[in-house]
């Protein structure tokens, strides 16, 4: 079912967001200050790209501090924008039954688009 469900998604649209944070984390990568945040949003950027079946889950072995100040830093930049995008994305999909499965998918991404750092993602 995950794989039937990963393959609608690449073809329904998921193609087309991965690839949005794929080149805005090359963007970011283009400045020194911009590498964390720009890999955080390519490690997005494939979590977008095959969503069913991965987990966001707190990394055991957090940075720290250094993960909440990029986390509030990324907030304030951009954050709160990408995961507002995600939650109208998943509600609108969720109004039908056929789209209950992708909405649930984006509300994934939403928290993992909302704090990057200290996540990960897991394939069960």
């Amino acid at each position: 079912m995950k794989l039937i469900g990963n393959i609608l998604w690449v073809v329904l649209g998921g193609l087309l967001v991965s690839l949005g944070y794929l080149l805005g984390g090359l963007v970011l990568c283009l400045t020194i200050v911009g590498i964390p945040f720009g890999v955080q949003i390519m490690r997005l950027g494939l979590f977008a790209l095959w969503p069913f079946g991965g987990e966001v889950v707190s990394r055991e072995n957090p940075v720290g501090c250094l993960s909440v100040v990029m986390n509030v830093l990324w907030i304030i930049f951009g954050g709160i924008e990408v995961a507002l995008s995600h939650l109208t994305l998943g509600a609108i999909l969720c109004c039908t039954i056929i789209g209950i499965p992708f909405g649930l998918q984006h509300f994934k991404l939403m928290i993992y688009a909302l704090v990057p750092f200290g996540h990960t993602v897991i394939y069960r």
